[in-house]
């Protein structure tokens, strides 16, 4: 057990809560660990009628994972990245087809490995403070825990635009677009989990939205976003940019400038795995979500995105390819290449 992860039991619902408040609640090995015992455990105790998972803190529900870990273990070339891997997507795996309602309250951040917690559950809860991104291109890597599976699923336009640019949403985009499904003001969360815990839950989605009807509210208006977006469904990364530069509005603009900052290979690669991910079934996905975390750990662009933004600091990353013209299929494709331990359940 690990003290990075508080449980208890109120009446019929079983509630986790993230706590590593002071490094945003970002994802270990342990964490995962003790997340995954507990979910099986209440999923087969009758007396669990409900889990919910929140997050310690005011800052964040979970602003990712331990990416500096999976940077050394990559460069000292040991298994602990891969371990790592198997014992998260795992865990997302769980979540997508867990059998009890599965609740989470994403107030604050929520980014990389908090998103696999949260947007795989049957009630993606948005506070005040909910602040969605993907921004894993900006590190020379690509939107994992299945996020190349949801991502593609909020419509390609959107799901690229998401994945590709790292673009953050308020908690009203988020319920826009579908990231989360209810809002609830941050004020009344405190009291929606005393309710769920003095409610009478039997693992019926009806009996959690007899109490959550209470306190969900209209969410906030979220910002439009502009019909500048359709260039994210355009055919490959070299055409979204053509398409954004074309239409020439300040929004257009502002996404060519970022797309062009982070890693083309990362952007390629994420671009193609959405493409494959929306034809795919959620274990297909998250199969291939292993190969290509294995291959980013050969790129030269994972390493020098990770040391840009979060080892030296300075942001200037020197990516392996000037331009997403310069990027080859063949190159492209080498990140896909099959692991040769395919999971048969992501843990050994």
């Amino acid at each position: 057990m690990t003290t990075e992860i508080q449980s208890r039991i109120i009446g019929n619902l079983g509630h986790i809560t993230l706590n590593r408040p002071k490094a945003l609640n970002a994802l270990t090995f342990a964490m995962c660990e003790e997340v995954t015992r507990l979910l099986l455990a209440w999923e087969n105790d009758p007396s669990i009628g409900a889990v919910l998972i929140d997050g310690a803190g005011e800052r964040a529900f979970c602003a990712g994972g331990d990416v500096i870990l999976l940077h050394d273990s990559g460069k000292a070339g040991d298994m602990r990245a891969e371990d790592f891997w198997r014992m998260e997507y795992a865990l997302n795996e769980l979540i997508h087809r867990y059998a009890k309602p599965y609740i989470t309250l994403i107030d604050g951040f929520v980014m990389g490995g908090g998103v696999g917690l949260s947007v795989h559950g049957r009630l993606r809860v948005a506070g005040d403070n909910t602040l969605f991104a993907m921004p894993e291109t900006g590190i020379g890597y690509f939107p994992d825990v299945g996020g190349t599976y949801f991502l593609p699923r909020l419509g390609m336009e959107i799901g690229q635009w998401l994945g590709l640019t790292g673009a953050r949403l308020s908690a009203g985009q988020a319920c826009d677009v579908g990231v989360a499904n209810a809002y609830v003001p941050s004020v009344d969360h405190g009291a929606l989990i005393q309710s769920l815990g003095m409610a009478k839950l039997d693992g019926s989605d009806a009996a959690v939205a007899n109490v959550m009807m209470k306190f969900i509210k209209k969410p906030p208006q979220g910002e439009a976003i502009p019909q500048a977006v359709k260039a994210f469904g355009a055919k490959t990364v070299p055409a979204i940019l053509r398409a954004l530069d074309a239409d020439g509005s300040e929004w257009a603009v502002k996404q060519a400038v970022n797309i062009r900052k982070k890693s083309p290979l990362a952007m390629c690669v994420t671009f193609e795995a959405l493409r494959r991910g929306a034809k795919m079934n959620f274990r297909q996905v998250m199969t291939q979500e292993l190969d290509l975390s294995l291959g980013f750990l050969k790129t030269q662009d994972f390493y020098e995105g990770i040391r840009a933004q979060l080892i030296d600091k300075d942001r200037n990353p020197k990516w392996s390819h000037e331009s997403v013209d310069s990027v080859t299929e063949i190159q492209v494709q080498r990140v896909f290449r099959k692991t040769a331990n395919p999971p048969q359940n992501f843990l050994r």
